[in-house]
């Protein structure tokens, strides 16, 4: 066989082999799982935190420490991840440790973070949102574990997507600029994040009418609360990015879509989606980390 025509049967077989890898990718993304249940998020691979750090007095007020295999030093932002659950204490870290180990395992190092909540003592607003803010704060203290310290993504799902986007807000106005240069926060990810609470406690189902136990009463008896404790009223960082799904049916996709963010919709996604690994919206959050990194 002459080298040319080597090089043409060569060729045509690297086609059929990309094609055919490429066909693959296609069959395994239409294959990924929408609208899970919650018990089958349980039901995933669950791992355990390199390090269990208290960031306050309280046994509540601590955060885990995931770290990536095989890792010495992570360059890349630190993710802060705020799990979610009506802001009720019925619903603890541990229903989030799939995502956070998911997240490690995909090369992340991840500070996942406790905080008092409805039902707690010193939890519910505004208590809720001081044991958040202050366990970012507690990010400098984890440099002996060399990590970037230096620049933070924000993540939270559901309720706690609702604080990380407050959080985000709270450091550009510390900071007194809009630029996410100047301040610790790189960007904000809310995972079917409660943007507008006051609408949000308009709602009936049992996630929507656990608000007012939060915001301690309707917007009527506590207007200056809910505006304090609502991102649509105090704006959003100049990086947030909102991730949803068009079938929840626990926070409404309009709580996304009107927030006038960047917003990914993710189409067949209920709610449970954005802490599942091997959900379609899986795969659109992390490429939504790798934007923010660039």
């Amino acid at each position: 066989m002459k080298t040319i025509d080597y090089l043409r049967a060569i060729l045509a077989i690297s086609c059929c082999i990309l094609s055919a890898l490429a066909q693959s990718a296609d069959q395994a993304q239409a294959q990924a799982l929408t609208n899970v249940s919650y018990p089958s998020v349980l039901k995933l691979p669950q791992g355990a935190p390199a390090k269990k750090i208290s960031y306050g007095d309280d046994a509540l007020q601590y955060g885990e420490l995931w770290l990536p295999p095989g890792k010495m030093h992570v360059t890349g932002p630190l993710l802060v991840f705020i799990h979610g659950g009506c802001w009720l204490n019925a619903y603890d870290i541990k229903h989030a440790h799939a995502a956070t180990h998911a997240l490690s395992q995909a090369g992340f190092a991840v500070w996942s973070l406790e905080y008092r909540r409805t039902g707690d003592v010193g939890g519910a607003w505004p208590g809720s949102f001081k044991d958040i803010l202050q366990g970012i704060d507690y990010v400098q203290q984890l440099k002996s574990y060399n990590l970037n310290t230096d620049e933070i993504i924000l993540m939270g799902h559901s309720a706690g997507g609702h604080l990380a986007l407050l959080a985000g807000q709270h450091y550009v106005n510390k900071e007194g600029n809009k630029k996410a240069d100047k301040n610790p926060i790189k960007g904000v990810i809310g995972l079917a994040a409660i943007s507008d609470v006051e609408k949000y406690a308009l709602g009936k189902n049992d996630c929507q009418t656990a608000t007012p136990a939060f915001m301690g009463g309707t917007y009527s008896e506590k207007s200056a609360e809910y505006n304090l404790a609502n991102p649509m009223k105090q704006g959003f960082h100049p990086h947030t990015v909102l991730i949803h799904g068009d079938k929840d049916t626990i926070v409404p996709l309009a709580q996304s879509l009107d927030a006038k963010q960047t917003v990914k919709v993710v189409p067949g996604a209920g709610h449970f989606d954005m802490i599942h690994s091997g959900s379609k919206a899986w795969g659109v959050i992390l490429k939504a980390i790798d934007v923010l990194i660039e």
